[in-house]
Order: C-alpha cells, then sequence, then structure tokens
C-alpha cells in the first residue's frame, strides 16, 4: 500500500486519504438504512473509542512530530508546540462560539442566534469536528513532502487509518438521530455522510499550504493536534459518559482506542 500511495503527489495523497476518512463516515451513516435504534452502550463505546484514537493521533502522529521538525528546523520546540496547540483549541472555540449548530441529545442550538433546522445544525455539529481531522492528514501527507527526518508516508497512512477508524460512529451520529426525529432512511445517510465532505477540502488545504510554507510546518502540526483536543475534551468524552451506568465501559474503549491508534502509528511509522 505505500509503495502504491508514494506514486502520488502530497496533495493527491491528501485528497486519497480525506476520501477514505469520508468513506468510513459514509459507512457509519449508512447503519440507518437497516436499523433506527443502536443500543446506547454500544454508541457510546464507539464514541469513547473515537476520544481514544483522536488523544492517541494528536501525540504520536502530530505532536511528537512537531516537536522533532522544530528542533530540526532550529525553532523552541516547546515554544512552537504550545503556539501551535493552544491556537488550535483557540481556532476551534472561535468556529464553536459563532457558527451555529446542535450537539445530538439536546434542544438548544450553540453559536449565533438561527432559524436553521434541527438538521442542519446536527450536520454542522459533526462536521465541526471533521474540519481538524482533514487538516491533520493533509499537513501529515504535507510534511512528508518536506523530507525532514521525523516525517514519514507510513505515518501520515496511520493517521489516516486511525482518523477513518474514529469516523465510523460519527457518521452514525448524525443520521441516527435524524432518523428518530421522523426524517427517512434515505435522506438520514445522506445528511449522515455530508457532515464528512469536509475532510477532503481540508486535508487538501492543509497539504498545499505546508508545501507552500514548510518553515511553518511545525507549528501546523501541533494546531492540528490542539484542535483534536479540544473536539475530544468539548464533545466526544462528554457525550459518550453520559449514562453513568457504562461509564467503565466507556472508559476502557478510549483506552482501546489509544492502544489500536498508538499501534498502527508506532507499526507503520
Amino acid at each position: 500500500m505505500i509503495d502504491f500511495i508514494e506514486q502520488f503527489d502530497p496533495v493527491m495523497q491528501a485528497f486519497m486519504a480525506t476520501l477514505f476518512t469520508w468513506g468510513v463516515t459514509a459507512a457509519g451513516a449508512a447503519i440507518v438504512l437497516f436499523t433506527q435504534t443502536v443500543n446506547q452502550k454500544f454508541m457510546d463505546s464507539m464514541l469513547g473509542f473515537a476520544a481514544g484514537v483522536m488523544i492517541a493521533a494528536s501525540f504520536w502522529s502530530l505532536l511528537a512530530p512537531g516537536l522533532e521538525m522544530a528542533e530540526h528546523l532550529g525553532h523552541i520546540p516547546w515554544l512552537t508546540a504550545v503556539i501551535g496547540f493552544m491556537g488550535g483549541g483557540i481556532f476551534m472555540r472561535l468556529i464553536d462560539k459563532f457558527l451555529p449548530h446542535l450537539h445530538a441529545g439536546l434542544q438548544a442550538a450553540e453559536g449565533i442566534k438561527t432559524s436553521w433546522q434541527r438538521s442542519t445544525l446536527l450536520v454542522l455539529a459533526i462536521t465541526l469536528h471533521n474540519i481538524p481531522e482533514g487538516l491533520a492528514v493533509g499537513v501529515a501527507f504535507g510534511a512528508v513532502a518536506a523530507n525532514l527526518p521525523s516525517a514519514e508516508i507510513g505515518g501520515a497512512i496511520a493517521l489516516a487509518i486511525g482518523i477513518g477508524i474514529q469516523n465510523f460512529p460519527e457518521g452514525g451520529a448524525v443520521s441516527m438521530p435524524l432518523r428518530r426525529e421522523g426524517m427517512s432512511k434515505a435522506k438520514s445517510f445522506f445528511m449522515g455522510q455530508a457532515s464528512g465532505v469536509v475532510e477532503p477540502i481540508a486535508g487538501v488545504t492543509g497539504a498545499l499550504f505546508v508545501l507552500r510554507m514548510q518553515n511553518v510546518l511545525p507549528y501546523a502540526l501541533c494546531f492540528a493536534a490542539g484542535a483534536m483536543i479540544f473536539v475530544v475534551v468539548e464533545e466526544l468524552i462528554p457525550e459518550s459518559q453520559q449514562e453513568s451506568a457504562h461509564i467503565d465501559v466507556v472508559t476502557m474503549a478510549t483506552m482501546a482506542g489509544f492502544s489500536v491508534m498508538m499501534v498502527l502509528d508506532v507499526a507503520l511509522g
């Protein structure tokens, strides 16, 4: 697989990888075509698993390489990491504050007041999550093109696989609530998969950006990590642990997700 991916330029690599992650989002949304209800413990465990994957990816695939690249380029590693990481979190907070969206299970929309339908607001909530994920994949493939020691094609592929795995429950997290609210199966699926369309856009944007401004690459990697951690702490973990009856199962699922992503990154990177 690595040999096949290496035949393409970094932008195309990022595009192909994020098409894969979008496809897994669609696969998760497709659950709605076969059932109207999913066991809550299972869904919460999947969200917890996704949180673990994103936490591991933030460190192994983004922060750690960012620190190494900062040192290689003559930057102050810890300062680069803090600026990039906090910048990613602040960026997501601003989007979260101003862009109208609605989280599953809640009645009140967040962001500026709007008359948009609940279905649109639910899709926007998951779309917000997918921005840093697509960006992270694009930056990772762009970093490989910079020929820096800490950037390897295997690591970028591992990140794309990890992001894809955790996108499965996110697709279902959009389509299933919409179906329960009376939307047709086909439209619920369409809206669920549509939440992942931003990933190829963000992926290509991230790759193009770092290819043209390689000196800011360490900041970009840490920025993507900060944005992903914001999503995990602000949304995935709280949503997955709303039911105290199975919180231990969800916690173990989070640890399992971290372990899977860590193995992928170490084995392929």
